[in-house]
């Protein structure tokens, strides 16, 4: 059974046209959707699922804190590595579905350093994962360092030079060419 991990930004509350249709045909194949459990893209993916009447999910959250789960779909709980707090906590949810999925669909708003560590981490597994970057109302498919460098060149410097520092990324960002 094919498993796809979608997530995104927490800004991200709602879903256009253009993503629900990706999310019908994820559902028209029956694929197994991993979805996190945070407000924002997750919550807006587990409503439009519960909306379609969606059996084939699973929802991952942290142990003894799953914040949304919309309609009542099995849980994974994960545990966080002792004394976990903040980003590094969530993250280690993230890397269990990025670790459990084939495929991604990332809702990116160009700011979430978690959805981006995902997607890197995605591309670091050899797996494909589309980003749907809001500000841009675009996908992109990445498969590849290269693509994510393509994809941070939509982001301004100051930007790029915290995605580094605050996911401890190596400096070959800095031939992205940068507005």
């Amino acid at each position: 059974m094919t498993r796809v991990f979608i997530a995104g930004s927490r800004r991200l509350s709602r879903l256009n046209a253009d993503v629900r249709r990706r999310i019908d045909t994820m559902v028209e194949k029956g694929f197994t959707i991993l979805v996190g459990d945070a407000n924002g893209a997750d919550k807006a993916v587990q409503r439009y699922l519960a909306e379609k009447s969606y059996r084939n999910v699973i929802v991952h959250c942290m142990a003894d804190n799953c914040r949304n789960n919309a309609a009542d779909w099995p849980t994974r709980e994960i545990a966080a590595p002792p004394g976990a707090r903040g980003f590094a906590y969530y993250a280690t949810k993230d890397q269990a579905m990025v670790d459990a999925a084939e495929y991604g669909l990332m809702l990116w708003d160009g700011e979430s350093k978690g959805t981006l560590n995902s997607v890197i981490s995605m591309v670091r597994q050899d797996k494909p994962v589309v980003v749907y970057l809001a500000p841009k109302n675009t996908f992109q498919n990445l498969r590849s360092d290269d693509d994510v460098i393509a994809l941070l060149r939509q982001c301004d410097r100051a930007r790029v030079q915290r995605f580094e520092r605050e996911l401890g990324l190596e400096p070959t960002l800095h031939r992205v060419p940068l507005s």
